[in-house]
């Protein structure tokens, strides 16, 4: 049990409600069958409550039920109080004191280790102050579950140890996250071909988060690449508890996305608020998605041992549909965002546009010059690392924009190449940024694994409105993250041959945010979507390469060193200098 679900609608506002909870039993039990597996200095403790030696449940080998009113207890009787009773019959605790405060502090961390998601059924409605007060409401029952549990948690305490707390942490001690729910009946020409069952399920109309929110994913790489099938698939898909599925409308660009997580996913499915625009109910109710993603489909759905790593079929009717199963290897935020991307991607080369994997920033210098700088590469290539070390660079740069982080798509507007976004956020990796950038913004952010290596935070940074706008793209730039500079971080191509064959062959040096290791090659340094359909994005490629020779953007390499030992820092402050001194010598 990782991930614990609460009922929304609940007023919390008495103890009853945590020790007649089945969650605080489920932690019991949790906690007993881990002492006995590791020999704890707990088990001390859970002996005195045992029951049936022989049994192998859990509840019927201890008295839980026990542990669970003796907890009860301290609530309003200290240890000494409880052992003098003569109409308590609890093991003597007196001289135990010390295990006893270390029971209860595993037990209130052991909780606090839980993905916690408070959900409320409450239907949307069009009238915004009535919205905003549901919102509220929602809200202030998080902060009464915070309350009770935390006070609940210090009584206990005071009355085994009899003694003040000198300081008082206010601990997160309720739900990490919230889901307003809601189901949709949509209008028949919105329901992509059987497509039925997405609307049997609950749709996520707004999140509350309580921030700092951190959450401590089964994994914290991706591996592979996700499978096309020109098939269709949505009519073999069954759903089992509906109730433990949600279904999250997102806007990917201008593609409408539906993600349907599994519960054990939650916390993935929370990391899209940061990340993507959420599409108003309204629409979902009379527009048809372009793309929809499951995650957490029981792996005996796929036919190949290894398709629940990702898998994309193409219905009849265009629409894409996308599959990763159910399995601790794929608890891991890039499974979330890449598959989104990866149908975002392969509709824009249906529409033989080119998708990029790769930032787009307005740089602007305090001298009025400026450019837009598209800079593209896989995981770990340095594009963000890139455009942070301009922070660095504060007495010559105005202001850099971040217009896309990650992924977006090309197109041709007259004589000219144009960027589209897709993201309102950014999922970036903690060990190559500046010390303190991403807690900055801890009040908006979402940590994922940030004890680990290749430790993300997902920030916001945009908004929709903005990311959607056609904007002209003045350099296009591979980055190198592999190679030292001979004289200058930056060197620009003078055919679209000479481009075309650094792009393709996508080389970065791997820096563990995949299972990838040393000198890698992904053509055009795009595994989501470029590569499934090669054939045809290599002809968009071509045309899109001598579109931007022929007019005002030049293409070229930027050698970003972030694959070099010791230049993880240095590295991209010296390709963002090659930049400004680019820009701010240009007529």
């Amino acid at each position: 049990m990782n991930v614990v679900l609460i009922d929304g609608k609940t007023t919390f506002n008495s103890v009853s409600q945590i020790f007649n909870s089945n969650v605080l039993n489920d932690l019991i039990c949790e906690m007993i069958e881990f002492s006995e597996r590791k020999r704890t200095s707990l088990l001390n403790f859970f002996n005195l409550f045992i029951k049936d030696i022989g049994s192998a449940n859990t509840n019927e080998r201890y008295d839980v039920k026990g542990i669970i009113m003796l907890l009860q207890s301290l609530v309003v009787s200290t240890v000494e109080t409880i052992d003098s009773s003569p109409y308590l019959s609890f093991p003597k605790l007196s001289d135990k004191k010390d295990l006893l405060i270390t029971f209860v502090e595993r037990l209130y961390s052991l909780w606090r280790s839980k993905h916690r998601f408070l959900i409320r059924d409450d239907e949307i409605t069009e009238d915004l102050s009535k919205r905003v007060f549901k919102q509220l409401l929602f809200q202030n029952n998080n902060e009464q579950l915070k309350l009770l549990i935390r006070n609940t948690y210090r009584q206990i305490l005071i009355n085994i140890s009899n003694f003040r707390m000198k300081i008082l942490r206010q601990t997160h001690s309720g739900a990490q996250a919230g889901f307003m729910i809601d189901k949709v009946v949509p209008l028949k020409e919105a329901v992509p071909s059987n497509g039925n069952i997405l609307y049997d399920l609950n749709v996520v109309w707004s999140i509350i988060f309580d921030p700092p929110a951190i959450f401590y994913t089964r994994s914290n790489k991706r591996r592979g690449i996700f499978k096309v099938v020109n098939r269709p698939v949505l009519s073999k898909i069954k759903i089992k508890n509906k109730e433990d599925w949600f279904l999250f409308p997102v806007m990917v660009g201008s593609k409408m996305i539906f993600v349907v997580v599994y519960k054990d996913y939650l916390s993935l499915g929370a990391g899209l608020a940061n990340l993507f625009e959420f599409v108003d109910l309204a629409v979902v109710k009379s527009k048809k998605p372009d793309g929809v993603y499951f995650l957490g489909i029981e792996k005996s759905f796929f036919d190949e041992d290894d398709d629940y790593n990702g898998i994309v079929y193409r219905e009849n009717d265009g629409t894409y549909v996308g599959l990763v199963g159910d399995d601790p290897s794929v608890d891991y935020f890039g499974y979330m965002k890449k598959m989104i991307l990866t149908i975002h991607n392969l509709l824009i080369i249906d529409e033989n546009r080119l998708p990029i994997h790769g930032s787009l920033a307005r740089i602007r210098l305090k001298n009025g010059k400026e450019a837009n700088v598209m800079l593209v590469g896989d995981s770990g290539a340095g594009k963000s690392e890139t455009l942070d070390a301009f922070e660095r660079l504060k007495e010559d740069v105005s202001e850099v924009d971040i217009l896309i982080d990650d992924m977006g798509s090309l197109a041709i507007d007259g004589d000219r190449v144009v960027a589209y976004g897709t993201e309102t956020g950014a999922f970036v990796r903690l060990d190559d940024l500046e010390p303190g950038y991403a807690y900055s913004a801890m009040d908006r952010s979402i940590f994922m694994n940030p004890n680990e290596i290749n430790a993300r935070v997902i920030v916001p940074y945009s908004n929709y409105k903005d990311i959607i706008l056609p904007t002209k793209v003045d350099y296009f730039l591979y980055a190198n993250n592999y190679e030292k500079p001979i004289n200058d971080s930056i060197a620009f191509f003078k055919s679209s041959d000479e481009a075309l064959k650094v792009f393709s062959e996508g080389a970065r040096m791997a820096k563990g945010t995949t299972s990838e290791t040393g000198l890698t090659y992904s053509y055009f340094a795009n595994p989501f979507g470029a590569i499934q359909k090669k054939e045809k994005h290599t002809k968009i490629a071509e045309k899109f390469m001598q579109t931007m020779l022929k007019g005002k953007t030049k293409i070229g390499m930027i050698k970003t060193q972030l694959g070099i030992n010791g230049f993880e820092k240095e590295g991209p402050l010296l390709a963002a200098k090659s930049l400004l001194h680019m820009i701010d010598k240009e007529e």
